[in-house]
């Protein structure tokens, strides 16, 4: 047993051929199940014709996800070793996750935290408790680790008397979730400022992009119930261009997102926390256009209340949400030709008033295909030759 438990060393930020793990992987995986959860009430509440009235809730579970996500992606990029105890804490922190993805769709639908809570509660145990064993072996980085720890106790503390002392849902809720979300932002900061964590910039690059892949995989998700109503006892061909055009845009999101490499360009803390938290936004878009995608599909196949309008102005909003994030936290960063640095802003421009316009989705697929043609012309070589 000795030698399964080994000192929590900080890892070499430029160790070459540093990949994600199998643990992270099935880490990866009991988030796809939480975002999942999470998305499927915002499609509901869509199709139904009470998006905006679920777009609170939605934004509440979907940052917690990707929060939890988050945690443990930069810690496991600065000081995974793999032993026994890691993977331990790490299941500890997956097994909070899923209580919660389970109880997500109830969350959703009332508001009511209790067995959110005790997921959130076993996830930080396990959180907090890596963060202590950072900092028992690792002079250099006590007081970062330590302020860690004691940021996730604290966070959580918040939540819990944010769940005994306001109504589920009511005003005093939301406002007190969003102030303890500036919390939870604002720990990272204030522990590396002590000494920032040795993360591994190429690792951290590939999480990001694997976790994109997921929140991809719920557009598709969306697709195949396209697709699947022409196998319905009364086929459905709009809902087949429905998929097929919620198929283009997935390719081509994915297409743009991948087309850069060097996502991010340097290690230095705030360009990497613009990067890390600016993130959030394209997932959660992505999300939201994957929800979306599944309401037009009600809609043309008579099973939502909404109207296409109404679809099509969240399908709008949420890519312009996307490519204008995606140009804050990647393009902006790099020295491109001024007409690729312009795709995205002009494009999300685009969206936008295409989501007013109320287009169908076919328009926003062939909108993606310029996109592409315009941000992405080349797959290798000079990406700024003309």
């Amino acid at each position: 047993m000795s030698q399964s438990i080994r000192p929590l060393r900080p890892r070499d930020p430029s160790e070459h051929h540093r990949v994600s793990t199998t643990l992270e992987l099935f880490f990866d995986l009991i988030t796809v199940i939480a975002i999942a959860a999470v998305t499927a009430g915002l499609h509901h509440g869509i199709s139904a014709g009470h998006g905006l009235e679920m777009l609170p809730r939605f934004l509440f579970l979907f940052v917690g996800v990707w929060w939890c996500w988050m945690n443990f992606t930069w810690f496991a990029s600065a000081f995974d070793n793999d032993d026994a105890l890691y993977r331990f804490l790490v299941m500890v922190i997956m097994c909070g996750e899923l209580i919660f993805a389970g109880g997500a769709g109830y969350i959703f639908e009332t508001l009511d935290m209790r067995f959110g809570l005790l997921g959130w509660v076993i996830m930080r145990l396990g959180m907090a408790g890596l963060w202590l064993r950072a900092a028992r072996g690792n002079p250099d980085w006590h007081r970062t680790c330590i302020r860690y720890a004691i940021g996730i106790v604290v966070a959580q503390a918040l939540w819990i008397l944010i769940y005994v002392g306001t109504a589920p849902g009511s005003t005093a809720f939301f406002i007190a979730a969003v102030l303890i979300y500036v919390v939870e932002l604002g720990v990272p900061a204030f522990a590396e400022s002590a000494r920032a964590t040795p993360f591994h910039r190429h690792h951290i690059i590939e999480r990001y992009g694997l976790l994109m892949i997921i929140s991809l995989g719920e557009i598709m998700l969306s697709v195949s119930h396209g697709f699947g109503a022409l196998f319905s006892d009364h086929p459905s061909l709009e809902a087949a261009l429905v998929a097929v055009s919620g198929l283009v845009l997935v390719f081509s999101i994915w297409w743009v997102y991948f087309c850069e490499e060097e996502h991010l360009t340097t290690t230095a803390m705030l360009p990497a926390m613009i990067w890390g938290y600016g993130h959030v936004l394209i997932y959660l878009a992505t999300a939201m256009l994957g929800a979306a995608i599944a309401a037009w599909v009600d809609v043309v196949t008579h099973h939502g209340a909404a109207t296409a309008d109404e679809v099509s102005r969240w399908l709008g909003l949420a890519l312009a949400l996307l490519f204008a994030t995606l140009w804050l936290v990647r393009d902006r960063a790099h020295r491109l030709p001024a007409r690729l640095n312009l795709a995205l802003p002009v494009m999300a421009a685009v969206f936008a008033v295409g989501s007013f316009l109320g287009l169908p989705i076919w328009a926003y697929a062939i909108l993606s295909v310029v996109l592409v043609n315009w941000r992405a012309p080349h797959l290798g070589g000079d990406k700024g030759a003309s």
